[in-house]
């Protein structure tokens, strides 16, 4: 257990450059914070002590922001930057090294019944109010860019970025050691820029054929 929680305070030293000191980190993070009473919550829900780790829960997302489902299974160094209005749903899995971020929402669709969450593989990074919605599989050191709704399988060492999401980094290609929110590409823009130079290449047409005519 101590070895656990030795590991949650000292991703956040690896992760976030504004972290200062042990005291720092463990009074003031809220993310740390999260974690910690999700693991508690986690072991009553284990033990079908249902109404406590609800409660437990509850009590964590009033002071922390931070709203984690009991039954959410969690690995190894996760780490949570800033937090705020971050969901993950009951049957999320989520595996070691993974980051999020704030605004992000690990959710279902609708109301099925059964596994309904995302299932995140270890390494992967969700960026700021990423919705990854369904029994979805995101890969192995899979990036999802900031704003993105990803409804579809990511795979192994991948950035998706949009809505809805698509790949525009896989396997080496295009690839970046680390995920830039602000210069992502965007393919909203990459369209609009299309439909632009489309309608001024139809505008030279139809001033063509009214020169043609008034001659």
């Amino acid at each position: 257990m101590f070895k656990a929680l030795k590991e949650d305070i000292e991703v956040i030293f690896e992760q976030d450059p504004a972290a200062r000191s042990y005291l720092e980190v463990v009074l003031t993070y809220s993310g740390l914070h999260a974690i910690w009473a999700h693991r508690l919550a986690h072991g009553f829900y284990k033990r079908k002590l249902y109404f406590i780790a609800r409660v437990i829960s509850q009590v964590s997302r009033f002071f922390t922001g931070i709203e984690i489902h009991p039954g959410a299974t969690i690995g190894r160094r996760f780490f949570i930057d800033h937090g705020m209005g971050i969901v993950i749903g009951e049957t999320c899995e989520i595996g070691d090294n993974v980051t999020v971020y704030q605004g992000v929402t690990l959710g279902g669709t609708g109301k099925e019944k059964g596994k309904r969450h995302p299932t995140v593989k270890d390494n992967a990074l969700i960026a700021t109010g990423a919705k990854v919605l369904g029994s979805i599989t995101i890969g192995e050191n899979a990036k999802i860019g900031a704003g993105a709704v990803v409804l579809n399988d990511v795979p192994d060492n991948s950035t998706v970025v949009g809505m809805k999401a698509r790949v525009v980094i896989r396997d080496g290609v295009k690839i970046q050691k680390d995920l830039k929110h602000g210069d992502l590409p965007d393919p909203i823009a990459d369209r609009f820029k299309e439909l632009g130079e489309e309608i001024e290449r139809m505008k030279r047409i139809v001033d063509e054929l009214q020169k043609e005519r008034s001659h």
